[in-house]
């Protein structure tokens, strides 16, 4: 198949049965739930766009895993090149929906794999690569979305994992045999999970010697027993809950970024889908290569693309509210693109400058350096574009009324009049307009972009420990000719 159409892929997810909880109850169905069904909109475009001629250029690429076209989000960087096409769909699928994408931790838990599992296979001789390959040829040829899983619930930072009073705080290994492993534990704020068909699952960072229980990697169905879902709610979500009409929302088909905490009483899991298990020294390095891949998505791709939405937005209220003129506004637009161009060069600069990790293993990833740089500097800019576009909005972004008052016999005529702005522009447009605004700039996007990927502190440490500093003092000493240090007497 190797293709679905946005036809299979909803038909495909009516044959799963994930254990999912909302809001106190039990969601019985996922397209239908309307919150859940914003997740399954999401990807479904994913297999629209790579079908489109328009647009598979970016969507799609060949595989020579299974000599196919695959969806792109499948796929694992053999090039520079991929990595520069893997970082303009994050923009692409960004700009578009206008929330995540939410097959793009599981494409970047991918890369993390391919790489370790080589690493892990050269140094011990371990036969994990193979068994990845062939699962991730199962997910090609099948064209699967696949959600990844890395955060946990964790216990007091304070003491270490083996102190913890409770030991499932991270996910941890309970039993294996012959057949495979069982796993007990927690994953949070995974995007999108009951709305894949699998989930690839992550160490939540490095382990050590007496952890090797919690050295885990492996894959499974999202609806395998013993899993369950226990979703966020928001007052954004009891909004689209209460809405007589979804036109009414900010986003009315793609919604908000919709997460969960996904709870594993007891899953067991087969070998072939296990690709790490007890090798504690290479956790962190399944970490590490997922930050660096997943830091230039979210740092460099795909915030750009939520730019450009919230830039557009406050592009057509200026237009709106006939302040085309001011030169305040104006300013404030152009420091909204400057923020977003800078975003964009240090995403597309970590592709571009991206290696093959480790060298022999075929698979391409970002730039360390850029990519952390990429996603500390979104932080902030995406802060202070949502500042610029809440001036320009103005107060109406937050005290605006109901889209249901234009339908309000006794204030629809008021309502169309003092919100019009004396423009020709139907009132509607100019309410439809802000609600998006207040969707970007009043809503989950700035915690959400803040922590996504690892909060700030965790791209400083990194950086910390990757900077090196010979070039910049070699030039200094070039320059101005100094001496060698005294030798010992």
């Amino acid at each position: 198949m190797a293709l679905m159409t946005p036809e299979q892929f909803e038909d495909s997810l009516k044959k799963l049965k994930p254990r999912i909880f909302m809001n106190g109850s039990k969601v019985e169905n996922i397209l239908e739930n309307r919150n859940t069904r914003t997740v399954v909109e999401a990807n479904k475009a994913s297999y629209a766009w790579a079908l489109d001629p328009k647009y598979k250029e970016i969507m799609s690429c060949y595989s020579p895993l299974i000599d196919e076209a695959v969806n792109r989000y499948t796929h694992v960087s053999a090039s520079t090149e991929d990595l520069v096409k893997k970082a303009e769909a994050g923009t692409f699928t960004a700009e578009n929906l206008g929330t995540c994408i939410y097959r793009c931790v599981g494409y970047d838990a991918f890369h993390s794999l391919a790489s370790t599992t080589w690493e892990m296979d050269r140094d011990l001789g371990t036969k994990y690569h193979p068994r990845f390959m062939e699962y991730l040829k199962m997910v090609q040829k099948k064209d699967l979305s696949v959600a990844g899983a890395l955060t946990e619930p964790r216990g007091s930072r304070n003491k270490k994992t083996l102190d913890w009073p409770d030991p499932y705080l991270s996910l941890k290994l309970v039993d294996k045999n012959k057949h495979g492993i069982v796993i007990r534990g927690a994953k949070i704020n995974i995007s999108g999970a009951y709305a894949s068909h699998e989930l690839v699952v992550l160490p939540q960072a490095a382990h050590f010697q007496g952890e090797e229980d919690y050295a885990v990697a492996f894959a499974t169905p999202s609806d395998a027993q013993g899993i369950t879902y226990v979703c966020q709610y928001t007052p954004y979500s009891a909004e689209r809950d209460m809405a007589d009409d979804l036109q009414e929302l900010g986003n009315p088909v793609f919604g908000q970024r919709e997460t969960s905490m996904v709870i594993f009483d007891n899953v067991f899991v087969p070998w072939e889908r296990v690709f790490h298990c007890g090798e504690y020294a290479y956790s962190v390095k399944l970490v590490t290569r997922f930050a660096k891949t997943h830091r230039m998505t979210c740092g460099g791709t795909c915030k750009v693309g939520f730019m450009n939405q919230i830039i557009g937005a406050a592009k057509l209220i200026q237009e709106y509210k006939g302040l085309e003129k001011a030169a305040h506004i104006n300013e404030e637009l152009m420091e909204m693109v400057v923020l977003r161009e800078t975003g964009r060069a240090c995403g597309v600069a970590a592709a571009h400058k991206g290696a093959e990790e480790p060298e022999g293993s075929g698979v391409f990833l970002p730039d360390e350096m850029m990519g952390n740089v990429a996603k500390l500097n979104i932080c902030n800019a995406f802060w202070r574009a949502m500042a610029l576009a809440g001036d320009i909005g103005g107060g109406l972004t937050v005290t605006m009324p109901s889209l249901k008052e234009l339908k309000n016999p006794e204030v629809k005529d008021y309502v169309e009049e003092f919100y019009s702005f004396g423009s020709d522009e139907p009132t509607e447009n100019i309410m439809k307009v802000h609600k998006l605004l207040q969707n970007w700039t009043a809503g989950l996007h700035g915690v959400g972009t803040w922590h996504g990927a690892g909060p700030v502190m965790a791209q400083k440490i990194m950086l910390q420990r990757v900077i090196d500093y010979e070039h910049e003092k070699n030039l200094v000493k070039k320059t101005l000719r100094l001496k060698d240090k005294k030798s010992e007497k």
